[in-house]
């Protein structure tokens, strides 16, 4: 039996989509810039805060689970953009925070980073279809 997680995208505006999530609600948008009326984040910038999210939920999962003492912990993610096609060629997670005992910290985010389900799919590649319903 396969797993899956279903989003469900609806047209709320001639630019503006709002995706619906378990509970939750966000709405996707173009900037003004590229003709768009910024209701929200653009679906690129939703990947970047997809995988910092997903890091982030992980890594502090990894910090109870272990009682290590970190704290005020954030995480930057930075895309760099390539064309032909519009694409990111890389994704930089860079973290800091509060702690003293960086050999740990450096072992918290490797965890994280390999229970990450976001970075283990964009790492791994993975099968994109695109199609009529």
């Amino acid at each position: 039996m396969t797993n899956t997680i279903v989003v469900r995208m609806a047209q709320v505006s001639p630019t503006t989509t709002e995706g619906m999530i378990r509970d939750h609600k966000v709405v996707v948008d173009r900037t003004l810039a590229k003709e768009g009326t910024d209701l929200g984040p653009m679906g690129g910038e939703l990947l970047l805060a997809a995988v910092g999210g997903c890091f982030m939920s992980t890594l502090l999962a990894a910090v109870r689970g272990r009682a290590a003492a970190v704290t005020e912990i954030v995480t930057t993610v930075t895309g760099t953009m390539g064309s032909n096609p519009s694409r990111f060629t890389a994704i930089d997670l860079s973290v800091s925070g509060v702690y003293a005992d960086r050999e740990m910290m450096e072992k918290l985010i490797v965890i994280a980073e390999r229970g990450c389900l976001v970075a283990n799919s964009i790492k791994d590649g993975l099968a994109l279809s695109v199609g009529l319903a």
